[in-house]
């Protein structure tokens, strides 16, 4: 007689290593289930805490290497501010200290936002202008002090038992150039600034530094220092054989009004110190330019040459050539050419920032736009530049 237990496993038609291995196999199944679910789980709480640690960093008040994020708010409430006033987000924002705008200030106008800056900047260096050629520095005080050595270390030589007698000291001089302030009054009507297809950015860029870049050339030559960078020209001039540092040395044509002989040219070249010579650049307008293209050698051949590539100067007696409309024209006891390393001879000192202030109220219908800079300039190393004067001493 078999027992309950016997006959409800005879029923279910099961062996007991069956019921084992169905057992097994339901456990497995349970199992995996359950680690399907605890690795979906734990996939998404390393996804939130990824998404909060990228939050918490972006919200860190630091500067970051890449201004890519800030551009777009700051370029989006400026152009609120340009076309109607709107001068909210301006005031909401806060600038990147590593980015070019560094404060807000509504009284004074609000700062341009970076690209529109560097869109300035990329143009005033591609002008036709001193800058083009001297060392550019930016700073953030009112003045920019340059050190130069001006004489040399004296030195000697010495036995091994023999007295070392005492050398010369160098002579050092500091030139301060002091910044000004630059402006541009650019104005537009309201009905345009209400256009949203009016790219006012590109508009303010071009007109401001069409302005710049016309007041900054004509300073950097011929810039008395009153309000304005101190041009090259406006320093004392004194015949080279008798130069001193604190003027610029010239080279006379002797013959006035005119180059006369073409060895001036030479004479110019190798008026300056060989150390200066490898990046020196000749200076003039077209109006010189369009006289000493045509001069010959004895033997019949161009001292000017066409750049061979686009882009590239042309060159006179094998050194780049400058057009600067600024400098004067051939006439008597003009210094119609210059020549020198302006990269060593001349600094450019300026801020990095650009200020706009708008005026819907002063020339109604239009919308004025006040515009300003700092910059200035001036002669650094007074050996680095030679002049020739068409005269006949």
């Amino acid at each position: 007689m078999s027992t309950p237990e016997t006959k409800a496993r005879a029923g279910d038609g099961l062996s007991p290593a069956d019921e084992m291995k169905t057992a097994l196999a339901g456990f497995v199944n349970d199992f995996k289930e359950f680690q399907s679910t605890i690795h979906t789980k734990i996939e998404n709480q390393e996804e939130r805490l990824t998404m909060l640690d990228r939050k918490n960093m972006t919200s860190v008040n630091r500067p970051v290497l890449s201004v890519a994020h800030d551009e777009a708010p700051h370029q989006k409430a400026f152009d609120a501010y340009v076309r109607s006033g709107d001068d909210d987000g301006l005031r909401g924002l806060e600038l990147d200290g590593k980015s070019m705008s560094t404060a807000v200030n509504s009284d004074g106008g609000y700062l341009v936002d970076p690209q529109t800056s560097e869109t300035i900047n990329s143009v005033l260096h591609s002008t036709a202008s001193i800058r083009a050629i001297a060392t550019v520095v930016n700073v953030e005080a009112t003045s920019y002090d340059v050190i130069v050595d001006h004489g040399d270390m004296g030195s000697g030589w010495a036995s091994e038992g023999g007295a070392m007698a005492e050398t010369d000291t160098p002579q050092i001089d500091r030139i301060s150039i002091p910044l000004h302030e630059l402006s541009a009054l650019p104005k537009a009507s309201q009905r345009l600034l209400d256009d949203s297809a009016f790219d006012i950015e590109s508009w303010l860029a071009g007109k401001i530094a069409d302005k710049f870049a016309r007041s900054e050339a004509a300073a950097f030559v011929n810039g008395d220092g009153t309000d304005k960078p101190t041009g090259f020209l406006t320093h004392p001039a004194v015949d080279n054989n008798v130069w001193t540092w604190g003027g610029l040395g010239y080279i006379a044509t002797e013959t006035p009004g005119g180059l006369g002989d073409p060895d001036k040219l030479v004479e110019v070249v190798y008026a300056l110190g060989a150390e200066y010579r490898a990046n020196a650049t000749f200076v003039m307008n077209s109006k010189t330019a369009g006289e000493i293209r045509k001069v010959k050698d004895a033997e019949g051949r161009f001292l000017w040459s066409d750049g061979l590539a686009a882009g590239e100067p042309a060159r006179l007696l094998g050194y780049p050539v400058l057009i600067a409309e600024d400098m004067p024209d051939i006439a008597d006891n003009a210094y119609a050419i210059a020549f020198g390393d302006f990269a060593a001879g001349y600094t450019v000192a300026e801020r990095p920032d650009l200020r706009i202030l708008r005026d819907p109220f002063s020339a109604k219908p239009n919308v004025l736009f006040y515009a300003t800079k700092r910059v200035g300039g001036d002669v650094s190393d007074f050996k680095a530049i030679k002049l020739l004067k068409f005269a006949a001493s």
